[in-house]
């Protein structure tokens, strides 16, 4: 009789004591972070007016909700108690009520009165995109995002591709996955934050969607039709996002990274990349040797090539390179291929994506490695010729 008891008062115990843990933690956890986010139980705030501004409306609609459900099934509950069979209770027989219908007619308008006026005033904030500080053009690839910056006198645009950063290493399995796994990139797109931003979102194959989050930004972005969008970062930090439509076999390879930055670091930023651009017109004129061209060409390849023609040339998705009637063959031909691509297979158009001189490197160190070993090598001008049809 004794174990019984010891054994029924440990059952009554353990949910008390699992009730107390999850208070506990709940507690821990709300003296670090705001528990909202850490239990994923709502949603983000965001780092944007508008952002502040749909999540303002979005918990205005859930209390609302909430009263409703409250006097509704309250009502249904006392209800059924009051006015159930083990009490005596008759049915009334009765049709119709001229005061109910018109109540519930009513009172339904007057609620999505009070929903439809905060609502049109934060749908009117989001499509607002005049008065803008800065445009960006954001143009999507498969699989990667082309960003540039406009310059109000149309004359030193900034432009850059972003693409996915993580190793192939870990996407297949052969090292450990990072902490962003998917979620990195090689180019960030830097904004100053405290300022208005216009995106103007394209699509340059297939149709992608522009999508971050914490901006509350999410655009398609169509080939030949041109999206709005707009944002004021009012904290800086790293956002992420991604392309939100299926776009190809690759579609989860095209993450989204936004650095909000101080107006000082972005200047500071910006001024680099225009530095860039005028070193690269600079290359432009230049004799490369056959060494630096190769040497330029295997980052290139490793970069953009890889995850198709494979890390020795041994082909995957793409034809191999290693021994191919392309990089063994006119030195033309190969150029006009990575150039201008090939119709009906997944050969890309990389002549808008890689500038001139990546792109001579690149046709260079495929001619050159995986046993190829042609000696010959095309220089930026070359690829600035064919591009111009000459």
């Amino acid at each position: 009789m004794y174990l019984k008891a010891k054994r029924l008062s440990q059952l009554a115990l353990g949910p008390v004591l699992l009730l107390l843990s999850l208070v506990s933690n709940v507690a821990s956890a709300a003296e670090t972070e705001n528990w909202r986010h850490r239990f994923q139980v709502n949603l983000p705030i965001g780092a944007t007016d508008v952002g502040k501004q749909m999540y303002d409306l979005h918990m205005f609609v859930f209390w609302i909700c909430v009263a409703i459900a409250v006097v509704v099934f309250g009502a249904m509950f006392y209800t059924i108690y009051a006015h159930r069979k083990s009490r005596g209770a008759v049915a009334a027989h009765f049709h119709e009520s001229t005061k109910l219908e018109i109540a519930w007619t009513v009172v339904p308008f007057i609620i999505l009165v009070v929903l439809a006026v905060p609502a049109t005033g934060t749908l009117l904030a989001i499509y607002d995109t005049k008065n803008a500080d800065l445009d960006v053009l954001i143009t999507g690839y498969q699989w990667k995002w082309k960003y540039e910056y406009i310059d109000p006198e149309g004359k030193n645009n900034v432009s850059f591709f972003s693409s996915l950063r993580t190793p192939q290493s870990e996407i297949y399995n052969e090292e450990p996955k990072g902490q962003d796994y998917l979620l990195d990139v090689d180019e960030p797109l830097y904004l100053p934050v405290n300022k208005k931003i216009r995106f103007l979102v394209t699509g340059n194959d297939v149709i992608h969607s522009w999508w971050v989050p914490e901006l509350a930004v999410k655009r398609d972005a169509i080939p030949g039709f041109v999206n709005e969008a707009q944002a004021r970062p009012i904290k800086t930090g790293i956002y992420r996002g991604q392309c939100a439509e299926l776009c190809g076999r690759d579609h989860g390879f095209m993450p989204i990274v936004v650095n909000v930055v101080s107006e000082n670091e972005y200047n500071d930023w910006l001024g680099k990349k225009k530095a860039e651009a005028a070193e690269l017109k600079a290359l432009m004129e230049k004799q490369f040797t056959l060494a630096e061209l190769v040497e330029r060409g295997k980052g290139v390849y490793d970069h953009t090539c890889v995850a198709c023609h494979g890390a020795n040339g041994e082909g995957g998705v793409g034809k191999p390179i290693a021994k191919s009637p392309i990089a063994t063959g006119d030195l033309h031909g190969h150029l006009n291929i990575v150039v201008h691509g090939k119709a009906g297979t997944a050969m890309q158009a990389f002549g808008g994506q890689l500038n001139e001189v990546d792109l001579a490197a690149v046709v260079t160190y495929e001619r050159n490695a995986f046993g190829n070993n042609m000696g010959d090598m095309a220089q930026p001008v070359d690829v600035y010729k064919l591009k111009k049809g000459q």
